[in-house]
């Protein structure tokens, strides 16, 4: 089994951690965390990707062992982050890779794919939203937010980071939450709890409007440059619904779709299936690519 590395970044004074398996001149497959998770919800699909790609799992400004400093000092947005992740695959010297992009790791994958498009070399998405059509029923309260984002309104949203939220954004939808151990989310709320923590997560929940606008673009990138796409969803998911998956479709007709029995965090209930659609599919559309190092 490839071993996983752990190590961090200084850029420009921000230190991005990271988790790096698999042979580096292999092709390389980008993972890109969610809300309120980091880097470690892929710590079972890293080892089994790792046999055929070299896999690179970044913490998120604000997340996980990443940098935190204070909003002064760093611009809590979608934009920022994907300035410092596109910064961060820069200073690795990838230069191309497959993105697997889930929750929050959507947008910012997405942004980046607007930025440098000839670095994408096939989107996964795995609950990464693009269409306002995948939105489930419960963005409506947040939609009010973005319209008149009022302090009464933002500081209830503090509720969205204590144990019991964390627990149902990993269980509901989940068939036998017996098989969805308690580590992960855990953790999450170890990083929650930590002094100032609540501050960035506020602010990108007020900037996700700007994802919102920016879906129309997502959707020209995909449309005028057909990446391979893989949607591979959490059906039960209350956030981002099965619809967010199918209109993939519509502006890449290839695109590959996948509806798993379990809900948003899909990897706590069904990592080796994922793996294995991920390695066939990467199989099949990066035949005969060349390795994504940056020359």
């Amino acid at each position: 089994m490839p071993k996983t590395r752990y190590a961090t970044v200084d850029l420009e004074g921000f230190e991005v951690f990271y988790r790096q398996a698999g042979d580096i001149d292999n092709s390389t497959i980008l993972l890109l965390h969610g809300f309120p998770s980091a880097s470690h919800m892929f710590r079972d699909l890293i080892p089994l990707l790792a046999k055929r790609y070299h896999v690179v799992a970044p913490d998120l400004p604000g997340f996980g062992q990443s940098g935190m400093p204070p909003a002064p000092d760093f611009p809590y947005s979608f934009k920022a982050a994907a300035d410092l992740m596109t910064k961060f695959v820069e200073a690795l010297g990838l230069g191309r890779f497959a993105m697997y992009l889930f929750d929050y790791g959507a947008p910012i994958g997405l942004r980046m794919a607007l930025q440098h498009p000839e670095r994408v070399q096939a989107i996964i998405s795995q609950n990464g939203n693009a269409y306002e059509e995948g939105l489930g029923p419960g963005w409506e309260s947040m939609k009010e937010f973005w319209r008149d984002p009022t302090t009464e309104y933002r500081e209830s949203l503090r509720a969205a980071f204590i144990p019991s939220a964390t627990s149902y954004q990993y269980e509901v939808g989940v068939l036998d939450r017996g098989l969805v151990a308690p580590d992960g989310q855990n953790l999450d709320n170890y990083y929650l709890a930590r002094p100032g923590a609540h501050e960035p997560q506020l602010a990108y929940f007020l900037d996700y409007a700007s994802n919102v606008a920016l879906y129309p673009q997502f959707q020209s990138y995909l449309r005028e440059r057909q990446p391979p796409v893989l949607a591979i969803w959490g059906e039960y998911d209350p956030y981002f619904i099965p619809a967010g998956a199918s209109e993939f479709k519509r502006d890449v007709p290839d695109a590959e779709v996948t509806l798993l029995p379990t809900g948003h965090f899909a990897l706590e209930t069904h990592a080796s299936e994922i793996a294995e659609l991920i390695t066939n599919f990467l199989g099949r559309k990066l035949a005969g690519t060349r390795p994504g190092r940056a020359d």
